[in-house]
């Protein structure tokens, strides 16, 4: 059997079009550019030079390797320029590895447009269509670029983008007057142009593209567009304060000290000096680098499990989700949909998955009037696997190519069946319906008892786990007017159609994986009921009850509320129900992350708290209201990306605890000594050598940290939980001070043999201390050797670089001139490095014990 075409007098159908050649658009593309907003390619190394620059630790640093050049030594003023030098490519290749992973998630994120290529149906990334493309809209989709309308069929957009007006417009196809018009401005109905941005909210269209990127109508207000700024997130507000109480900490603390020097030692450069060295040591200039560094490389992570991150919140998120609403075709199964059987009357037929008898004469109208009931050019899977049945079962004389679609009736919230008025070359009609069965029952008028006996058919096929649907057929003469509602056409029932989409493999796996991590996974599928509890007892759900969306509807908000708390499966629900569910648990205080993939979805996507769109079969518009997007549509990539999700959130709140605990001693150590009237451990140079290793172990080292292994055992994190918790923060300050107590014994007891000795061993305790903090900080649960065997190849790269540095900061006059060291004895410098690991003792041993009792509050970091 052909498809159907679809037929509009003066309007080409895209199979008449060739489009461009591919080699004329690539030579476009190079000519008028990417169809994209100016400025919305990445930073150049420039832009990112400046950047750095401005960090507040580069700007200390010069100002001390200034003072430096001013009482005349130039080679620690040297040195310290060399290590602003250092700093800086450490932090362009931090930056630009972030910009090049964000690189990578634009591209992903690129709309995605079908276009006619050499008579071909490609899908292209938006930014390589170009000036001549012939378009393909539908609905959902956002319009890549501005166009002219060839062809259309109900099509109505919402320009509320470029014009500030909410109410959609529709739109026709030009006129052969109309060829070369200039476009008018944006906003009226019954114009025959789009523009780029703009939303297909229903309908569809054949467009040709008149302009692209900065020569769109969007691309002229682009300036405007650029100047809007995404609000922080929670996470990102919590550092601001976090960083910003240090340095008014620290500045505090550094005018104490600049004073106590110039007045107590008469020595106002060196005591702005060590001003400056105390601000280094206390800011915690990381923290921000951490998040960005966090943030960027966990939503490329994402990406490679086939998550793709729109919003960098949605990372942070992850890791606090305590329900998954998830729809059942696609997500749950394989969305494979293949026709089951066929029901007329009381007899039934079985489509064998592989040849077989030829169909009964019997079902071959319900096969033809299904199949009548779908878009010509379907998408849908069960509309496409119709056509297929189609085509393999229907006699070769019975062909509609020469049919003429006339008028759609789509699905509404009150209806749920669509129905398409067709008519022949010959004359006269027929108008073909497909649908919930209790909705072709009520546009067939069938009496309650046909009804009941018709529904009965339906629940024995759904409790196999089956998906059906029912069809009618009217017949028309004439050529319309139509009426405006289907219900004025006289149909008659044909029978039922089920379909098959088995359970995808992986789910019951990772449901269980779910229940154990603490997540409740609802179902809310506009399926009969009885197919989606067949399916959630399949994939092992709680499905022990049903809400339908006619009784959802039926509830007051303390009602529906009570039902949340013993339903996960939701049948018949239509989009706009959805929004209700996901407020109502927010209400109750779920953590929510939702599935959709229709224009009908966005706002629940939006409401949620991790909206969660479908790539393959998803639209546009839900796409752009969702904060991850499934490239893939499957149920167990949503719980690797909870469990990456987590993991990120751990590692993260390790680094800044880390961070924490090793600005204590640092900042102890640079202040203390001159309050004592002791010489000064540190200088800039000291602090800088120490930022090579926090650096890169609080950014690389614990990002890269794997998972731990009851990861997906604990309950969600609550999700007003800050940054640093009480119990994360006192044990963070309790092992920067153990390091802290342990340096200070150790230079007091070197200075008996010498300030530059004295100086080489507390320093070395810290550096040793600073590599222990980084040990025993990869995880709070297990203890430093149970971890030594983790894979993380940029942590033994810190550790080795640090210690090789250290050694031949000790080993080489010249670097101990610099550093003003004295060679300590051998026995002197064990201690120093014995010391340097003591001070993580007491948090191994409770660690240690918490293992062997685990009812003990726990040390977890996350």
């Amino acid at each position: 059997m052909e498809n159907p075409r679809v037929i509009h007098p003066d309007q080409p159908d895209w199979h008449d079009v060739r489009g461009l050649g591919r080699a004329e658009a690539a030579a476009r593309l190079r000519e008028e550019g990417c169809n994209e907003l100016p400025g919305s390619r990445h930073r150049s190394l420039f832009a990112l030079i400046l950047e750095v620059l401005r960090e507040p630790m580069l700007l200390l640093l010069v100002a001390a390797a200034g003072i430096y050049f001013v009482l005349g030594d130039a080679r620690e003023a040297a040195v310290l320029l060399a290590s602003v030098l250092g700093v800086m490519a450490l932090t362009l290749y931090q930056e630009q590895r972030t910009e090049r992973v964000l690189e990578a998630l634009r591209e992903l994120s690129s709309p995605r447009a079908l276009v006619v290529r050499d008579g071909e149906l490609v899908r292209i990334a938006g930014r390589e269509v170009v000036r001549g493309d012939i378009v393909l809209l539908g609905e959902g989709d956002r319009v890549p670029a501005d166009a002219v309308v060839l062809a259309q069929r109900n099509l109505v957009l919402d320009e509320s983008l470029l014009t500030g007006e909410s109410t959609p417009v529709h739109k026709r196809a030009r006129t052969a007057g109309e060829a070369t018009s200039p476009p008018p401005r944006p906003g009226g109905d019954d114009l025959p142009y789009v523009w780029s941005g703009t939303l297909v909210v229903q309908g569809s269209a054949l467009v040709e593209v008149t302009a692209t990127g900065p020569r769109s109508e969007l691309g002229r207000i682009g300036k405007s567009l650029q100047s809007l700024s995404a609000e922080p997130s929670p996470l990102q507000r919590q550092t601001r304060v976090l960083v910003r109480s240090f340095a008014l900490a620290g500045l505090g603390l550094c005018v104490l000290l600049v004073l106590a020097h110039g007045l107590l030692r008469d020595g106002w450069l060196a005591g702005l000096l060590a001003g400056i060295t105390l601000a280094m040591a206390i800011l915690p200039e990381e923290i921000p680098v951490v998040l960005t560094v966090f943030l960027a490389l966990g939503a490329w992570r994402l990406s490679r499990r086939h998550v793709l991150a729109r919003r960098a919140a949605a990372v942070e998120t992850l890791g606090a989700a305590s329900v998954l609403c998830v729809d059942k075709t696609g997500t749950l199964t394989l969305n494979r949909m293949r026709v089951h059987s066929l029901v007329v009357g009381e007899a039934s037929f079985r489509i064998p998955t592989e040849g077989g008898a030829a169909l009964p004469v019997v079902f071959a109208p319900l096969l033809e009037h299904a199949m009548l009931a779908c878009e010509p050019e379907p998408v849908d899977p069960m509309e496409r696997t119709l056509h297929e049945s189609g085509r393999r079962y229907l006699a070769s004389d019975r062909r509609f190519a020469d049919w003429t679609l006339q008028q759609a009736y789509p699905l509404t919230r009150t209806r749920r069946a669509v129905a398409l008025v067709w008519t022949r070359p010959e004359g006269g009609g027929v108008v073909a319906a497909k649908g919930a069965p209790e909705a072709i029952a009520a546009l067939c008028r069938l009496d309650p008892a046909a009804t009941s006996a018709l529904l009965a058919k339906v629940e024995a096929l759904a409790a196999q786990g089956l998906r059906v649907l029912g069809v009618a057929k009217a017949e028309v003469a004439g050529n319309g007017p139509w009426p405006e509602d289907p219900c004025d056409f006289a149909f008659r029932l044909l029978g039922l159609v089920a379909f098959v989409d088995p359970l995808r493999p992986t789910v019951p796996a990772a449901i269980a994986e779910c229940k154990a991590a603490g997540i409740r996974v609802v179902m809310i599928t506009g399926d009969y009921p009885g197919t989606a509890l067949a399916i959630a007892r399949e994939a092992g759900l709680d499905a022990g009850a049903v809400l339908t969306g006619e009784a959802l509807d039926a509830l007051d908000e303390p009602a529906l509320r009570a039902q949340l708390a013993r339903v996960s499966v939701f049948a018949r629900v239509v989009p706009e129900q959805k929004l209700r569910l996901v407020e109502a648990f927010k209400a109750m205080g779920e953590v929510v992350a939702m599935t959709g993939d229709g224009v009908n979805d966005a706002p629940a996507l939006k409401s949620a708290h991790i909206g969660i769109a479908m790539g393959q079969r998803g639209t546009d518009v839900a796409r752009e209201a969702a904060a991850l997007v499934l490239l893939d549509d499957d149920f167990s990539t949503i719980v690797e990306a909870v469990r990456l999700g987590r993991r990120i959130d751990d590692n993260l709140r390790k680094a800044m605890a880390y961070i924490l605990a090793v600005h204590v001693p640092t900042a102890g150590m640079a202040l203390l000594p001159v309050l004592l009237g002791w010489p000064v451990l540190f200088f800039p140079i000291h602090v800088a050598f120490l930022e090579f290793v926090i650096d890169p172990a609080c950014s690389i080292v614990f990002e890269a940290e794997p998972a731990e292994d009851d990861l997906m055992r604990r309950p969600p994190r609550p999700a007003r939980r800050p940054l640093f918790g009480r119990r994360i923060l006192a044990l963070s300050l309790l092992q920067g001070l153990g390091m802290f107590v342990l340096t200070l014994i150790v230079y007091a007891l070197g200075l008996h043999q010498g300030e530059g000795q004295a100086r080489a061993l507390a320093f070395t305790t810290l550096v040793v201390g600073n590599l222990a903090l980084i040990l025993t900080n990869r995880s709070w649960a297990h203890t430093l050797p149970a971890t030594l065997g983790r894979r993380n190849a940029a942590l033994w790269w810190v550790v080795g670089g640090t210690l090789l540095a250290l050694a031949l900061a000790l080993a080489l006059p010249a670097l101990r001139g610099l550093f003003r060291f004295a060679m300590p004895t051998p026995s002197a410098l064990a201690l120093a490095v014995v010391a340097g690991l003591a001070g993580i003792a007491w948090f191994e041993a409770f660690k240690w014990l918490h293992r062997r009792n685990p009812d003990r509050p726990g040390t977890r970091a996350a």
